[in-house]
């Protein structure tokens, strides 16, 4: 039921009134106030109201943020002195999809065992419904103003760089006014919240933000981009570079830990980030691939970071929810400090190949590649998907937690040894489809 990001899937297959129900019957159970909200979705309506009534029918009360970044939702959960939270939202994904995920009061999403009880509740009809006169109250509040104040507590700016910030019609206006509040001059794009995602595919990626990276090249504009719910941020440099997100990373994390603390990342980050953070004698500790994953690690003593090449940003001291709006602050109050081009030179650019496979059956798929895999190669961890260690180069195969997809990812110090392993893992995909 739970993928590496929560329930997450097609309207009215997958993701249903029905299963929203069924959430906040079982959440309810052990739940006696839970705050709520949702991404700009038109789908998320009448799923957040059927989530909701599950909930109230249990003698829990809700506390309604409505539209709203998903950041924002989590920490509001510690803040409301929530005994846990819910955003309905699909994040990146096409408008066509949607989801439900689950948080924690220490802002941290529910992790697996968290989300094993609920899944467990539901496939057993598990409910614990109260008298008519018991119902729980659903009260609207609008917890903007305390996630922008917690940023504004969190960094300092004093020289603030001109910023254009493309929403990408989701749920990220704490970013625009977190920035505008730091002094920074905010240019927006695509900032009309619309679930559709006219102005491009909600999903933060280079391609997606080709007019972002135009417009900061031609005003020399620090860039910021969200997904749909603002759990993610990509970024561009002042001359109209699109920062790839091991480089974000690497960036991030340096300034985040100290020497002798540790960062966490999931096993498809570059190697390039290891030897810029060992120059400082910072470590890096992999996970499974997911922001659930890298919050559990993150969440532990001595590690001060935790990223995704995603766009998944962690600073556990602050929250351990990915929190878009907290990262496009951070990464002004560096490129006030230091041009964030010039950082972006400082972090030296392995070749890295990423691609995804459609499948039918992941699993199987999967299956078949762990058999050919162990037979083939002596380095072979599988944390999460297949991950083999050629000593000179790496690569991982891996099922996605929320698509019909099989990823890959190959990546080698050397050009033409990267995109030569990298058709090596994806003959033993296509190999294992048939």
């Amino acid at each position: 039921m739970f993928g590496t990001s929560g329930i997450r899937g097609p309207v009215g297959d997958r993701v249903t009134a029905d299963l929203a129900l069924s959430v906040g019957r079982a959440l309810g159970i052990d739940a006696d106030r839970v705050v709520v909200g949702r991404d700009p979705r038109e789908s998320g309506e009448f799923l957040l109201d059927a989530l909701t009534a599950g909930l109230r029918e249990s003698g829990t009360d809700v506390i309604d943020l409505g539209v709203a970044a998903t950041p924002t939702v989590a920490r509001a959960v510690r803040s409301e002195d929530g005994d846990a939270g819910v955003v309905i939202t699909a994040s990146h994904n096409p408008p066509a999809d949607n989801g439900i995920k689950l948080w924690q009061p220490t802002t941290q999403a529910f992790d697996t065992a968290r989300q094993e009880t609920i899944a467990e509740r539901i496939e057993s009809d598990e409910v614990d419904l109260v008298a008519w006169d018991e119902l729980g109250a659903r009260r609207r509040r609008d917890a903007a103003d305390a996630h922008v104040d917690s940023i504004l507590d969190a960094v300092s700016v004093a020289s603030p760089p001109d910023v254009v910030v493309d929403l990408g019609n989701g749920a990220g206006q704490v970013s625009v006014e977190a920035l505008t509040r730091l002094g920074c001059d905010v240019e927006t794009l695509n900032a009309q919240p619309d679930g559709a995602f006219p102005g491009r595919p909600s999903e933060p990626t280079a391609e997606n933000c080709a007019s972002l990276t135009a417009l900061a090249r031609e005003t020399g504009r620090l860039g910021i981009a969200h997904d749909g719910d603002a759990d993610r941020l990509r970024a561009v440099t002042e001359e109209g570079e699109f920062v790839s997100g091991d480089t974000l990373l690497a960036i991030l994390a340096r300034e985040a830990a100290d020497p002798g603390e540790t960062i966490a990342a999931p096993v498809n980050t570059s190697l390039a980030v290891d030897d810029y953070l060992a120059a400082d004698d910072i470590d890096v500790v992999r996970t499974r691939v997911g922001d659930v994953s890298v919050a559990e690690r993150a969440s532990e003593p001595g590690v001060a970071f935790g990223g995704e090449p995603s766009g998944a940003w962690i600073w556990p001291a602050q929250a351990l929810c990915p929190d878009g709006p907290l990262a496009a602050a951070k990464l002004v109050e560096l490129a006030a400090e230091r041009p964030l081009a010039d950082r972006v030179a400082d972090v030296e650019a392995y070749p890295i190949h990423r691609d995804s496979v459609s499948v039918t059956e992941k699993a199987a798929v999967m299956e078949h590649v762990r058999d050919r895999v162990g037979d083939r190669y002596d380095d072979v961890t599988t944390l999460d998907g297949v991950r083999v260690d050629l000593g000179d180069a790496w690569f991982l195969i891996r099922a996605s937690g929320t698509q019909p997809l099989v990823r890959i990812t190959a990546e080698a110090r050397d050009p033409e040894r990267a995109r030569s392993v990298f058709e090596e893992a994806r003959e033993i995909v296509t190999r294992a489809q048939e």
